[in-house]
């Protein structure tokens, strides 16, 4: 049994190899295909006209995702450090609504029924842990997070600031109705997005919302800097293999033993 354990857990945590390769691959598959499906049952047409078999293919692809998830939690030394980790959640987030939509049944429960079964999309979340790129960007994001978090704190900051002085020098009559509505405005302009429904009417306000456009630019091009400098710094060199003891992911090609927890790697 212990043997079997080993022979799964390679295939499934770890890529290096054959038949770990053709897992992720297959498992690729189905992933997309099932976010086609969720796709394809959101138009009422296709819905109503291949109703049978779209419900056969999502009853397929949820019992693979189910048999899937408790694998991983069999096969795992401890079970409940991959059950509450990221991909762990994903992974039940993947199947859990299925099954929901038989429990809620009833006229009244339609409605959240639909939503229930829409968190069906977060099984395109399990693509980055088969992806090298996903992870890599995944990283440059994580590692630029504090730069990135005081910037969103300058533009939101900024917002406000815009949004106030427009308020004051349009007021009602021209739209901005409270400071709000304005703060909406200048996020709006900031992100150059421009829906046209509030725009100044006064030379000031029209002054300030050229200003406002400008600065725009620099919104969209400062995020953008930060990560890919943060890409350009990232180096990937490190193997599929997960730890069994404490899951920890991303180890050095020449490891032998898990940086976190110390256990054998090569078991």
């Amino acid at each position: 049994m212990e043997k079997l354990r080993k022979k799964l857990y390679s295939i499934i945590f770890e890529a290096d190899t054959r038949s770990g390769k053709l897992f992720d691959e297959i498992l690729l598959a189905i992933i997309l295909l099932s976010i086609l499906l969720v796709v394809l049952e959101s138009v009422a047409g296709i819905r109503i006209k291949y109703h049978l078999p779209l419900k056969i293919l999502e009853w397929s692809i949820t019992v693979i995702f189910t048999l899937e998830y408790f694998a991983r939690i069999w096969i795992v030394d401890k079970p409940l450090r991959y059950i509450f980790s990221f991909y762990g959640l994903v992974d039940f987030f993947a199947v859990i609504p299925t099954y929901l939509g038989l429990i809620m049944t009833g006229g009244q429960s339609l409605i959240v029924i639909r939503a229930i079964r829409l968190l069906r999309i977060f099984r395109i979340m399990k693509l980055s842990r088969y992806t090298r790129a996903g992870r890599l960007i995944a990283g440059a994001l994580w590692h630029s997070r504090e730069k990135i978090s005081v910037f969103i704190i300058f533009v939101l900051t900024l917002a406000l600031i815009i949004g106030t002085i427009m308020y004051l020098i349009e007021g009602e009559e021209a739209g901005f109705t409270d400071i709000p509505t304005s703060i909406y405005w200048a996020i709006v302009t900031l992100t150059t997005v421009g829906y046209g429904d509030l725009s100044p009417t006064t030379g000031m306000g029209q002054f300030l919302a050229s200003i406002v456009m400008i600065l725009g630019y620099s919104i969209i091009a400062v995020p953008t800097g930060i990560v890919t400098a943060s890409l350009l710094r990232t180096k990937e060199n490190y193997n599929t293999q997960v730890c069994r003891h404490c899951m920890l992911e991303k180890h050095d090609d020449d490891a032998r033993f898990c940086k976190r927890c110390g256990a054998s790697l090569e078991e």
